[in-house]
Order: structure tokens, then sequence, then C-alpha cells
């Protein structure tokens, strides 16, 4: 097994000169018949399974593309994975936004784990498995999906190497955020929730989404990550929303989308700051550990002020068995809101 330890997903591109033990398998949407429907309709209330696998392996490349009539279907069909047949699903998240795509909105951009090519959506975490993985997608909305295409590329080992923990997903919205109307925040307890778990693991990272509803810079939130069920202060504590997602002065004006391997504001919306926003920040190379619990937050405006549309869609690898999720809202209450901006006096809205 040292040979695969030595070439796992994910290393350097030095270590691609390793020799690895395994088998390369892939599962997808091709025509069985030889024709050229590469692809699966899948009807409303209805589920896909895109793969089912046995034994050990990993999963090390995801890719996506999906025609359908229905304008919110990325966020009403919903991908789900378990592994080594868990009860609970390990990832569980409006599919577009697993990808990094909020708001239901095609759109170009690039990380080191996911890339989007407008309609093309691309995942390489690595996602190890020891006894078996199935990954589906559900449409949860009123609209058939007409063609759901899908590559599984993975490795099939002879055994999992010790110490791999499995990864997890899952998305959160709040819509709006509840504006606090206070100037300190010496609690966290009103901070936007990114994720929580339990056991051992690393958190990697996510993507956000903030809809500006109302005039106003949105940022200046810290970020506050809990670990181990520690109280206030917390261990890693932020200096604002821009700084958590590598940034600095510019989430402004003059500012522009742009990626980079592990973090960037890959959607920029309205000047003045409402509209639709979206950023990532990933921890590959400074992964966050904990060993019992983790709880990341992040403000909504300095003391959580703001009361905008946030959601995020977090990442990170665990021991099992895995806290349970929240559930996911109804497919309807996912979807998008339209472009609008409120009342800026209004001071429900702080």
């Amino acid at each position: 097994m040292s040979n695969l330890a030595k070439g796992l997903p994910g290393s350097p591109l030095r270590g691609l000169a390793a020799l690895r033990d395994g088998k390369s398998k892939r599962i997808s949407s091709f025509d069985p018949t030889g024709g050229n429907r590469d692809y699966r309709p899948i009807p409303p209330g209805e589920k896909l399974t895109m793969a089912e696998i046995e034994g050990a392996g990993c999963v090390n490349h995801i890719w996506v593309t999906i025609a359908c009539a229905d304008p919110h279907h990325l966020r009403k069909i919903v991908l789900r994975a378990w592994w080594d047949g868990e009860d609970s699903p390990s990832i569980e998240s409006p599919i577009g936004d697993f990808f990094g795509v909020g708001y239901s909105l095609p759109h170009y951009w690039s990380s080191a784990p996911l890339t989007v090519s407008y309609r093309a959506m691309n995942c390489f975490f690595p996602m190890p498995f020891g006894k078996g993985a199935r990954i589906e997608a559900a449409n949860e909305g009123e609209t058939e999906v007409g063609a759901f295409y899908y590559y599984v590329d993975y490795e099939a080992w002879p055994e999992e190497p010790e110490n791999m923990g499995r990864f997890h997903c899952q998305w959160r919205r709040e819509n709006p955020c509840q504006g606090q109307d206070v100037t300190k925040n010496t609690t966290g307890d009103e901070n936007f929730v990114i994720m929580e778990a339990e056991g051992r693991g690393h958190y990697v990272g996510c993507v956000m989404h903030i809809h500006g509803l109302h005039t106003g810079w949105w940022g200046e939130g810290d970020d506050m990550i809990y670990i181990d069920g520690e109280g206030w202060p917390p261990s890693l504590h932020g200096t604002g929303l821009e700084d958590y997602f590598c940034g600095a002065w510019n989430f402004n004006e003059l500012s522009r989308e742009y990626c980079t391997p592990y973090h960037g504001y890959s959607r920029k919306g309205n000047e003045d700051y409402t509209g639709k926003h979206s950023m990532y920040r990933f921890h590959i190379e400074d992964p966050v550990i904990f060993d019992e619990s983790i709880r990341v937050t992040i403000e909504h405006g300095h003391a959580n002020r703001r009361s905008d549309d946030y959601s995020s869609t977090a990442y990170w690898y665990q021991t099992e068995p895995h806290r349970a999720f929240p559930a996911l809202p109804p497919a309807a209450e996912r979807a998008p809101i339209e472009n609008i901006v409120l009342d800026p006096t209004d001071k429900s809205l702080h």
C-alpha cells in the first residue's frame, strides 16, 4: 500500500511520477446503444443514481452539464453522496451550489478544486471510500430535466490506506439574515453559520453568495471559527469578510471579478453593493483542523447589522459518523430572489 499512499489524489505535480496501485474507472451517462443519446432524463420528483461502487477507492473528478427549461433548476436538483453504506448523506447540496454556481446562474469561474465553464461544472476534490460509494441527483422541481450528462471518474483500490477522512459538503442559506441594531459583537451568536460538524477532521473551505438587498457595504463581517467546543473568543477570529476571502480593499467600485487557485471574487454585482456577489476561499494549504467539533461562522456586516440574502457551500473531511445536516428547504424556497433593492432607510435592515 506504500505505492498507493505516495500517489494519492491531491499530491503536488512532482508526485505524479510515483506509480500507483489501483485501476482507473469511469461511470458516465454515455449511450450504451452506441448512439449519441449520451444523457439521462430525470422526471419531476425522481432520482438518478449517477454511480454505485463497491469496494475501496476514491472519486477524483465529477463533471456535470444539464439541460432543463426551469431557470432555477440548479437550485432544485440536489446532489447527494453516501460513503460506505452510511444512512445519512455526506454530500447534500443544490447541484449548482455544489460546483460553486450561485443563484442558479451559469457562470465562468475557476479554482483548484472547482471549475465552471458556463454550463460545464467540474469538481476535483478527492473523495475516498473504504467499502463503497453512491452518488445521486434528485430532481425536486416541477419540470423534467431533459438531459443530465455526467462523468464520475474514480480509482478502484485493492484496499484503503490508513487515516483517510470522508469528504463532506453542506449548503446553507438565510434569506434574509436578521440584522442586529448593535455596534459590537462579543458572542458570535447571531453570525451566519457556514457549517458545523462533530468528529475529527479538517475544514477545507467554502463558496459564499451574498445578494445585497440594499445599498451599502456588506463586508467587515469577521469570520469566527470555533474549534472543539470552545466559547468566546474563538481560536480563529478574522478582521473582515473581504479579508477572510483573501482580499483587501478590493470589493469596491474599482474592483473586478478575479479567480485564483484558492480564493477569488467570482461574481460581482452592482457598484453600490446591491445585486448578486460570489466569493470563495479554499484551505488547501492551510486546512482548519479539529479533533472533536467545529463551527464555522461569519458576521453578516459588522456586528451582524446587515439583512441580506446569504448562502454558502462548505467542504470538509472528517471521520464517520457525521452530525446530521439541517434539513434542506423545499425546492421553491431555495430559488434565488429577483435583483431587487429594498428601502435603505428601513431600520429593520440596519
